[in-house]
């Protein structure tokens, strides 16, 4: 299998060797939907988490950052939708260590191999007769269920694989995640699930998961809220074979981080196409800038201006809305010298509006995609966000969320 890292593209879907899972309907919510589910591998794998900077960090998402920090690793993941556990006091705490012994018992594992991860309506407790009950139903299968089990305002699971060569073991990186509203990372606001049956340490795993979410999770934006529940899990089994990969420098490494940013750009891309109400994707290309980190700014920025996302939404090319979210974020640019293109289109040159026929502009923006480029003029650096236009029936989704 030829195998360099620019040829990686994504594969059909399947879960790494090791991996099992399984979604139910125990009646978390108002609908028949799939709401509890777990995310199982054979033996234990190192783990890695990136989690909500939201300061009231859920008791899941609590209880699984110390379970991670402590061990470095996880064999098992149990995983709702519906109930938020967040906010919950004492009893929150409770109901998440009671959900880690319930799974470990029936695994016949220790408690600190377990990760809980609840999404879904805060400030409300679990009714723990159902997720007892519904420990005891699930099933280690190789369905998609648990996929459809983590979504709340999501219209479909978001889901991606790669397959690449380590040290010529062919290894399956393969992620799942959840995210429709309060979406504006800085780690916060979804949940994301990568699984992999590579041999990798514990610490590279992490290392390679929080630079991969800086360039992914955390560059997209919804809404401009962020959650008190949400993380990143990755989790590596090692049931490919491969010698072990243990510092950056290890051959074939980088073929690896390649592959595992592949999956988390085409999760993080699904969520911001995925945002509550949208019509389309956006995606926002920053080149010219001094530093990565001004061009992630600005990309962000731009993605997540409201007066931005509104105009896309009305397939109207003003660009004006553009040079103005440029124009506030703390980054060297040439004030004199911006370049702005709109799928294509340039219509700003030297931080003035250029000739182009609107209409045609318009009729470009009509597809589910819309690209803006933005050149800053000082450097070589650059930076990519994504997001999604903003739409009636995001205020829709949102006014009536609790009842």
């Amino acid at each position: 299998m030829n195998n360099p890292t620019e040829q990686l593209q994504l594969t059909t879907f399947q879960w790494p060797q090791g991996f099992y899972s399984d979604g139910i309907a125990i009646g978390l919510g108002a609908t028949a939907k799939k709401d509890f589910g777990w995310l199982v591998s054979v033996a234990p794998a190192a783990a890695a988490g990136t989690y909500t900077t939201n300061k009231f960090q859920a008791a899941p998402t609590a209880l699984t950052k110390a379970t991670i920090d402590s061990h470095h690793q996880l064999q098992a993941v149990v995983v709702n939708s519906a109930i938020a556990n967040s906010c919950t006091g004492q009893q929150g705490e409770t109901d998440a260590l009671q959900e880690q012994t319930w799974i470990a018992d029936k695994l016949d594992i220790a408690p600190h191999l377990v990760g809980v991860a609840s999404t879904g309506l805060i400030g409300a407790t679990l009714p723990m007769t159902k997720i007892q009950a519904g420990v005891t139903q699930l099933q280690q299968t190789t369905t998609m269920a648990v996929t459809e089990a983590v979504l709340t305002t999501d219209k479909k699971p978001k889901t991606a694989s790669v397959q690449v060569l380590v040290n010529g073991q062919l290894v399956t990186i393969s992620g799942f995640a959840k995210g429709s509203g309060m979406i504006h990372p800085k780690m916060a606001t979804m949940l994301g699930f990568v699984t992999t049956d590579a041999a990798i340490t514990g610490d590279l795993l992490q290392t390679t998961l929080s630079q991969t979410v800086d360039e992914t999770f955390n560059q997209i934006t919804v809404d401009g809220d962020t959650s008190t529940n949400d993380m990143v899990l990755a989790m590596a089994n090692g049931q490919a074979g491969n010698q072990p990969l243990t510092q950056a420098t290890d051959t074939d490494y980088a073929t690896f981080k390649a592959g595992f940013s592949l999956v988390l750009k085409a999760l993080a891309q699904q969520i911001a196409a995925d945002g509550e109400g949208a019509t389309k994707l956006v995606e926002v290309n920053v080149s010219g800038a001094e530093t990565t980190a001004d061009a992630q700014r600005v990309a962000k920025a731009v993605v997540g201006s409201n007066l931005t996302k509104a105009a896309l939404y009305g397939e109207d090319p003003n660009w004006g809305r553009i040079i103005a979210a440029v124009g506030m974020v703390d980054a060297q640019m040439a004030v004199d010298h911006v370049g702005i293109w709109i799928n294509g289109a340039q219509v700003v040159a030297h931080s003035e509006g250029t000739a182009f026929d609107p209409e045609v502009v318009s009729k470009a923006m009509q597809g589910p995609k819309v690209t803006i480029q933005v050149d800053l003029g000082v450097g070589v650096q650059t930076g990519q966000a994504w997001g999604c236009d903003l739409t009636y029936d995001y205020v829709k989704i949102n006014a009536s969320y609790h009842t």
